[in-house]
């Protein structure tokens, strides 16, 4: 029972410091990691097995690790192989862009488009989802945002919307694959689920939710897109003088690629993501040259140590039962009935999100879904999507519920278009509810 006490009070702790941002989050959550090795585990259970077990350091060298066969491991602790990879993808982005990747696409979009605002507006949308499924969406907003800051001083448009709607379809994109939002990198890695589960599940509800969001975000902003003066194609830069390295392009996009084809096929040839990440990180690195250190002193070390001591601290909630009562409450109120059950985890998951961190959310969430199947009847899979749907879109609701939504509103407000609570909330609180509507119906038609 005290295990339990200090176990509930070091996480809601790290929560409400994650939440006031006093700290940096990296510092919170190791410091609470090991309060909960040494408070939780050594003091109050006095179980070396159970800090073993959290820090799950023999899952790296289990031939598993490497190479799989699609099955779930079912150890609990530090997640490494969601570590490991998104190290490597970090990695990977980093290169590309410091070949100037994203910002030659930008602007060989809008010169395809004729510089038209509307055009633009649309197509930017779109690339942010498409971009967004196989690259982390802070990155992909960094470069979008300041894209469409620069576009919009040369073709005198308000860039807010279009930034609005960017971070909103990043994080729509984002949710269609496993290694498009961190909360799904973190319930594969743990489900064991593969790209191709996710592409076919979540890729088909933000497929059908993407028509009706960009048809929204049209329609609410059309009269400020509508607004800007005409543009003449000639006087803007080439897309050409954004490529600051041509021999560096050139292998950034293939080794984008490779990781691309290696991620959808994973399943068929059994490499896990982990071992993905650390191949094409490893082939990043031998072929940036020179600029390979560079590379890597940009490397987000401080989000890895956050995920470290986050599956710390939720490993404390799991082994002294915890998540396993909350599992037990949660089916007592949906009273068995699966359509209750989705709707409690898909609302509770949005809701949760668009205030709290959710990755911290959906690491907490795994092993309670895992206990509620086991306990209910109800298939993992369909709560598995649930929440992946839940966490990820949830977020989009307010300007702090993902790391996207901070970054895209900072880059507005540095270039002098500050983004209020009140207009991203009227423009994109009820984007989000659609979305979380259409993919609970999706859910009760194809699973229920």
């Amino acid at each position: 029972m005290v295990a339990q006490i200090a176990a509930v009070v070091i996480f809601l702790v790290m929560f409400a410091l994650i939440i006031t941002e006093k700290v940096e989050r990296h510092f919170v959550t190791l410091g609470c990691g090991l309060l909960v090795l040494v408070v939780v585990f050594g003091i109050c259970m006095r179980d070396m097995g159970a800090i073993y077990e959290a820090l799950n350091l023999r899952s790296i060298i289990e031939p598993d690790f490497w190479y799989h066969t699609g099955a779930a491991s079912g150890s609990s602790g530090i997640n490494w192989e969601t570590i490991f990879f998104i190290a490597g993808m970090m990695i990977m982005v980093e290169g590309m862009a410091d070949s100037g990747f994203f910002r030659w696409l930008c602007m060989t979009i809008a010169k395809l488009v004729h510089y038209k605002t509307i055009p633009i507006f649309l197509t930017f949308m779109i690339m942010s989802a498409a971009l967004a499924m196989f690259i982390d969406s802070i990155t992909v907003i960094m470069f979008l945002a300041a894209v469409t800051v620069e576009l919009g001083r040369m073709l005198k448009f308000d860039p807010v919307p279009m930034i609005l709607s960017e971070i909103f379809c990043a994080n729509l994109g984002g949710s269609a694959t496993m290694c498009g939002d961190p909360p799904n990198i973190i319930i594969g890695t743990s489900l064991g689920y593969s790209f191709g589960d996710f592409i076919t599940n979540t890729g088909l509800m933000v497929a059908i939710s993407m028509v009706f969001v960009v048809l929204y975000l049209y329609l609410y902003f059309r009269k400020e897109l509508k607004a800007a003066a005409p543009a003449d194609p000639e006087s803007y830069p080439h897309p050409a003088t954004a490529i600051t390295n041509k021999g560096a392009f050139i292998v950034s996009c293939i080794i984008f690629a490779v990781a691309v084809i290696l991620l959808i096929t994973h399943a068929q040839t059994g490499l896990t993501v982990s071992c993905i990440g650390v191949f094409i990180a490893l082939v990043t690195v031998l072929t940036s040259g020179k600029r390979a250190g560079g590379i890597l002193r940009k490397i987000d070390y401080k989000t890895l140590l956050f995920f470290v001591g986050l599956f710390t601290v939720v490993s404390g909630l799991e082994q002294t039962g915890i998540l396993e009562w909350l599992a037990s409450l949660i089916g007592k109120i949906s009273g068995g009935n699966a359509m209750l059950m989705v709707a409690i985890i898909i609302w509770l998951s949005a809701i949760a999100s668009a205030f709290i961190d959710n990755i911290p959310f959906a690491a907490t969430m795994i092993p309670v879904i895992k206990s509620l199947s086991a306990m209910q009847g109800v298939h993992l899979d369909v709560l598995a999507w649930t929440l992946s749907m839940g966490t990820d879109i949830g977020g989009n609701a307010t300007p702090i519920g993902a790391s996207a939504n901070v970054v895209g509103t900072s880059i507005a407000a540095k270039n002098g278009h500050p983004i209020g609570w009140g207009k991203y909330c009227k423009a994109l609180a009820p984007a989000t509810v659609i979305v979380i509507v259409i993919s609970m119906l999706f859910i009760f038609v194809r699973y229920l």
